[in-house]
Formats: structure tokens, C-alpha cells, sequence
């Protein structure tokens, strides 16, 4: 008995790996999608990232009922059941290639991206505490987690590159040309879906609180900081997610650089934020929430000030992927503007925000912390409304760089936070 379920601990382990893994393979297919849609569809680019935004929307709708669900049906058949949605997501998406107009297209495009965000959601529900309870909790826990989150970085960095090079070559990209994105995702779903139902892996029991939900998440909104921390993660999640695509949107329509070029631009940013994430877990026990969160989101503020304000005209030499004339992949030395460049190094400083925002906004608020961690997952949905924004005022001011005065506020906010909005001031509030 103890070696089956030593067996069922690490097939259990694994496929959360790679769960974790999906939810990035999946999540950054939407952005670099927006360019498929605008080429195709001819259509503005605030309407190419609806389908980033209804992506991210579904955590709004999805994030508190997800939790509730994992109390109810345990943690394997809430993972089933997001696997089982995540295969469904990602095949409306498919089926919306072969839609003839954008009339038919684009809806059943937006509606694959609203149903996929379902899933995400459920698995970011799931994942992160089946990995700590798997691992022991504790710094063992954490550290399960950390690897989880290595390898959703690595795919994270895959997919939009993998899409710009698939793309690259078109002189008008179209949903079919990323097809092959698709079957892997399908087919990973698939496979994992097949071996969690078979498996008999352990089943972590989520604590039940005596006391409502909704009488829970009133007292979590009674503390000031925690309201501030809310609105940090909206803000955080939408300058994440908007930096590299917006990028993506601006260097695509560059005919010198191409939607290739863009790609890797942008998976370059989230291969930055996998060695950020290392470093970050490295000092976190011995630098505090806040310097972290202040530091990280005042190099990040300067970067996207600069670029903003260089020349795109001046270019520098990055490491990217690339695609011959002869159609041949190969991985070396790119010029592209040093605005790029600028926009590429800011993933280095977001990808430590998330754990100082949580980590500050949660400190204090005692028995309210599951429900407040609900309410997190509700405004994960920034990373579509942010990057939205930023496509409609690309749209009105005809100036990519422009639109990225929003992430300047965004990064302004999350210092604001920080160093003032982040203090518990109801301390007389019984936890």
C-alpha cells in the first residue's frame, strides 16, 4: 500500500507539473492571436485582443466558483473537469479556423478563448495546493511549486514564440497557420486527462471554514490593504500580460522586423521571467515583501520610460529564434529597436511582483485568507482588460510605444501600493 501510494504521489506530481505548464501554453496563445485576427479579418487591434480579454474575463466569472468546487468534488475531479473544459476551449478555437467569414469566425474564436480561461482558471485552483500538499507543505511544498512554475515559464516563453514562427512566413497569417499549436494542446489534454482518470493518486481534503462564504469575502473587504492588494493584482496581471503583447502587436506590423521577429521578442520576456523567478525564490527569505515589490516596480517604471522615450531607430543585437529564407529554424543574434530590448528586460522584474503583492495584501486578515485568495483569482482578470486598453489607444493615437503610458500608471500603482497602500490599518478587526 505504501508503494502504490508513493506511485500515485509522484503521477500525481507530474501531471500537475504539467498542468502548470498548460495553463501558460494555453493563457499566451491569446496575444500573439490577436495578430492572427487582424490579418486575417482585417480588423483594429483593440478587436484582436478581445480574445485575450474574454481569456481573461473567465476569472472573473470563474474564480470563486472554481474554489468552491475543489471543497466539493475534491481535487481530482475538479482537475478532470478543467482538463475536460481546457480540450473544449481549445477545439472551438480550432473549429473557428474553419469558419469562412469573421462574422462566424471571430465569435466562435471568443467564445473558445471565454470557455478556455474557464479552465485556466480551475487549474490555477487546483495546481498550486495539490503541489504543496504533495510536497509535504512547507519549504518542501514550495519548493514543488517553484518547479511548477520553472516549467509553466518555459512553455510560456514557447508558445508565442513557436506562434511567430508558424506565422512568420505568411504574407497574411490565418487561424489555420497555427493550427499545429492546437493539436499539442488538445493532445496534451488528452493524455492527461486519460492518465488522471486511471491513476489512483491521493486526495489532499481542502479545510472547510464553519463560517459562509460570503460573510468570509465581506470580512476580507473590511481590511484597507487587502482592498489596495486586489487592485494591485488586476494592475499586476494587466502590465504582465500587456508588456510583451502589445509588443508583439508593434513589431508585427513592422515590415524589417515581422511577426517572427515578434514572437521571439515576446517569448524572450517570458524566458526572462522564468530566470527572474529563480532569483526572486533565491533572496525571498531574506529580502522583505516590500522592498522587493517597491524595487522590482520602480527598475521596471524606468524601463518602460525608456522605452518609451528612445528612438526606435536605434537597433541592438538580441539572442532570438529565427526563420531562413530557406524556412530553416535556428537561434542567434537579432537587431531589433532598443525599445525592445527596453520592454524584453521588464520581465525579469514582473515575474517577483505576484508573490510580494500576496504576501502584503494578506498579512494579518487571519481566518478571511481563503476567501481572499478567491478574490485574487477574480481579478487575474486585468491581464485582459489592461492590454485592451492599451490596443484601443494604439488604435486612437496610431502609436504602439504611446499606449504603453498605461503600464507607467500601472507600475506607479504598484509603488503607490508598496511603500503607503500595502500597511494594515484595522488591526481591531478579530481574524
Amino acid at each position: 500500500m505504501t508503494e502504490l501510494k508513493k506511485q500515485g504521489n509522484i503521477v500525481a506530481i507530474v501531471m500537475m507539473i504539467f498542468l502548470f505548464g498548460m495553463i501558460a501554453f494555453v493563457t499566451n496563445l491569446a496575444a500573439p492571436m490577436s495578430v492572427v485576427l487582424g490579418e486575417q479579418f482585417n480588423v483594429s487591434d483593440s478587436m484582436g485582443m478581445l480574445g485575450n480579454m474574454f481569456n481573461f474575463l473567465a476569472y472573473a466569472v470563474m474564480g470563486v466558483p472554481a474554489g468552491l468546487m475543489l471543497q466539493k468534488l475534491g481535487y481530482k475531479k475538479t482537475a478532470l473537469t478543467a482538463i475536460g473544459v481546457g480540450f473544449l476551449g481549445v477545439f472551438i478555437q480550432f473549429l473557428s479556423g474553419h469558419a469562412v467569414t469573421k462574422e462566424f469566425a471571430l465569435p466562435i474564436y471568443f467564445t473558445g478563448a471565454f470557455v478556455a480561461g474557464f479552465s485556466m482558471t480551475m487549474l490555477n485552483t487546483v495546481v498550486n495546493p495539490m503541489l504543496n500538499t504533495m510536497g509535504g507543505g512547507g519549504n518542501k511544498g514550495n519548493q514543488l511549486i517553484q518547479v511548477g512554475g520553472s516549467f509553466n515559464s518555459l512553455l510560456a516563453t514557447f508558445t508565442p514564440a513557436f506562434v511567430g514562427v508558424l506565422i512568420g512566413e505568411a504574407a497574411k497569417a490565418q487561424i489555420k497557420d497555427v493550427f499545429p499549436v492546437m493539436y499539442i494542446a488538445m493532445g496534451v489534454f488528452a493524455i492527461i486527462f486519460l492518465v488522471l482518470f486511471l491513476a489512483s493518486i491521493p486526495e489532499p481534503h481542502a479545510q472547510r471554514s464553519a463560517e459562509p462564504i460570503g460573510k468570509l469575502m465581506s470580512g476580507a473587504l473590511k481590511f484597507r490593504h487587502f482592498i489596495l492588494g486586489a487592485v494591485a493584482i488586476f494592475v499586476y496581471v494587466g502590465v504582465e500580460v500587456g508588456t510583451p503583447a502589445t509588443s508583439i502587436l508593434w513589431l508585427s506590423k513592422d515590415p524589417v522586423f515581422g511577426k517572427t521577429i515578434a514572437g521571439s521578442v515576446a517569448g524572450t520576456y517570458w524566458l526572462l521571467m522564468l530566470f527572474g523567478r529563480l532569483f526572486g525564490a533565491s533572496i525571498a527569505s531574506k529580502v522583505s515583501s516590500k522592498i522587493m515589490l517597491s524595487v522590482s516596480a520602480s527598475i521596471a517604471l524606468i524601463l518602460i520610460a525608456l522605452a518609451i522615450f528612445s528612438p526606435s531607430s536605434s537597433l541592438v543585437s538580441m539572442p532570438l529564434m529565427q526563420r531562413s529564407a530557406a524556412g530553416s529554424l535556428s537561434f542567434g543574434l537579432t537587431q531589433v529597436p532598443i525599445n525592445a530590448m527596453f520592454l524584453v528586460l521588464v520581465g525579469l522584474f514582473t515575474s517577483i511582483m505576484w508573490g510580494g503583492i500576496y504576501n502584503l495584501a494578506v498579512e494579518g486578515i487571519g481566518k478571511y485568507l481563503a476567501a481572499a485568495s478567491g478574490l485574487f483569482m477574480v481579478m487575474v482578470c486585468g491581464g485582459g482588460i489592461i492590454p485592451w486598453i492599451q490596443a484601443n489607444i494604439a488604435d486612437i493615437t496610431s502609436s504602439y510605444l504611446t499606449s504603453y503610458w498605461v503600464i507607467v500608471a500601472g507600475f506607479a500603482y504598484l509603488i503607490f501600493y508598496a511603500l503607503f497602500g500595502s500597511k494594515n490599518v484595522n488591526k481591531d478587526i478579530p481574524v
